[in-house]
């Protein structure tokens, strides 16, 4: 249990669809199903989110690309590997948790970003 009784903790995480998605249940019984697209695009990384707001990049083409691996980082977050071979970011059990509660929040402000920018979910590209 974490010191903190408001931090979410995990207490299963594991992969399906052969990477594809990223299942995580938290101890409140919160639980979520995440695409690899969906965390790829979400990295927390400085490389996609940039160091302010005004660099944070959109990456398109990522509809099919799956998790190689999950790394525990100590005993507050994990580092997942991609099949681009992004390793950088590193996903707080906070982060995941807002990642699955705002998921329809999160996924739409990322669609509107890829029209605006030109680009879409099957073809590479960032801006």
């Amino acid at each position: 249990m974490t010191e903190n009784a408001e931090e979410p903790w995990p207490s299963e995480i594991n992969l399906k669809e052969n990477g594809r998605l990223f299942r995580i249940r938290f101890e409140n019984g919160d639980e979520y199903n995440l695409s690899a697209e969906y965390l790829r695009v979400m990295s927390p990384s400085a490389e996609l989110q940039g160091h302010r707001a005004s660099e944070r990049k959109t990456l398109g083409g990522k509809r099919h690309c799956w998790i190689t691996a999950i790394t525990p980082v100590g005993t507050y977050a994990v580092r997942l590997t991609f099949d681009d071979g992004h390793a950088t970011g590193i996903y707080t059990w906070r982060y995941l948790h807002e990642l699955g509660s705002r998921h329809a929040d999160k996924w739409a402000v990322y669609e509107a970003e890829l029209a605006a920018k030109g680009l879409t979910r099957d073809k590479p590209g960032e801006a």
